[in-house]
């Protein structure tokens, strides 16, 4: 739960600050964007090879090398200079991307009777302790200067790595090269693991694009920045309930059928209500609690796919480097173009527009991988 507490953290503190970064750096939205695109590719790069260096190197001990990483980049960022910003925003990237892959993996491998369990715990730490980290961000910068901000907001990744380092006693190397396991099904050849890439992508592209810029988009209707960052956070505890009841329904009759309902009224619908140029705090508060609800939903959803349509801990862990290796690619894109359509364009009611039509491929998706069967041993 304290690894999963920093797969979010490090990049929701920023979008309370990125005003402050633009004008304490003197850099451009299309830039400023970046600093939350630079993770995404960095997870899109590195997602297949952490599932190699896990088979070399074991789950535990992975995980605990690269959040060195994740410190020593989080701590980078201090320093005020664009290159250490970058620089030390994709060693975090690095060092998150471990636990993205692994830890549905380790809950596969550790958990087998419990998963749904398991899957909760994982999914709900990282929705709280990221939402609670927005909301501490936009009050940090308020108080105190961006690097004091950085600074203690990044203790959180030094109280996971020395809770972690116990677990390295069940460390254990693949002492069997999985491919030559007899019937092993790679998922680079089945469509369920693509149309599951598919699913994540979608869902990370919404996602990113909705934390980076919707203070931006909610202070050009008239809210204040406080509040903008306050509702940012509602957005993302929104979504907590969800760690419970995707499980929870995932493997009821027709409950696959229930989410996938409620993931289009949450992330197709609810997002156009951002399109009124309005600061009413209760219908601003209503769309956001919706609309957070769905991203809670879509992303409980592609973990669950990632554990309930493999059969063994080594397919989950290659279908979820795949899906986050491509997904976390086409998430990227979303902080600059839709930063770059914002300089060029001076509206945000294209991109919510947009946004919301790729809610519909992603209900898509979801609706032909709940269709599909597990993926064979």
């Amino acid at each position: 739960m304290l690894i999963a507490a920093n797969l979010r953290l490090p990049i929701t503190i920023i979008p309370p600050l990125l005003s402050t970064i633009e004008k304490n750096l003197g850099i451009p939205k299309s830039l400023a964007g970046l600093i939350t695109s630079i993770p995404l590719i960095t997870f899109a790069i590195l997602s297949p090879f952490i599932v190699k260096i896990a088979q070399k190197l074991g789950n535990e001990l992975t995980i605990f090398i690269f959040f060195i990483l994740l410190i020593l980049g989080s701590y980078l960022r201090i320093i005020p200079t664009v290159w250490a910003l970058m620089l030390g925003t994709f060693l975090a990237g690095v060092g998150i991307d471990s636990g993205n892959v692994l830890v549905p993996a380790l809950i596969k491998d550790h958990l087998p009777n419990q998963i749904p369990l398991g899957t909760s715990l994982y999914t709900m730490s990282m929705l709280l302790v990221g939402a609670i980290g927005t909301a501490l961000s936009g009050i940090f910068i308020t108080k105190i200067s961006l690097q004091a901000t950085l600074a203690i907001l990044s203790v959180v990744a030094i109280i996971a790595i020395i809770f972690w380092i116990p677990n390295l006693r069940y460390n254990q190397r693949d002492s069997t090269e999985v491919k030559t396991l007899p019937h092993y099904h790679s998922v680079w050849n089945q469509s369920l693991g693509w149309l599951i890439t598919a699913f994540f992508g979608f869902q990370s592209l919404v996602y990113y694009s909705l934390i980076t810029w919707l203070p931006s988009i909610l202070e050009t209707h008239g809210s204040s920045t406080i509040f903008a960052s306050n509702l940012l956070t509602i957005l993302q505890l929104s979504g907590l309930p969800c760690s419970f009841i995707v499980p929870f329904l995932s493997i009821k009759k027709n409950g696959l059928k229930a989410l996938l309902t409620m993931l289009f009224i949450g992330y197709v619908v609810a997002p156009l209500g951002f399109l009124l140029p309005t600061a009413n705090v209760v219908f601003l508060l209503i769309i956001t609690i919706i609309t957070g609800f769905g991203s809670g939903l879509a992303f409980n959803m592609a973990v669950i796919f990632f554990t309930e349509k493999t059969t063994n801990p080594y397919q989950t862990a290659e279908v979820s480097g795949i899906a986050q290796s491509a997904g976390y690619l086409l998430a990227a894109i979303g902080p600059v173009m839709f930063g770059f359509i914002e300089n060029m364009a001076r509206s945000w009611s294209l991109i919510i527009i947009i946004l919301s039509f790729m809610s519909i491929l992603l209900t898509i998706s979801g609706i032909l991988i709940a269709r599909h069967q597990p993926i064979a041993e």
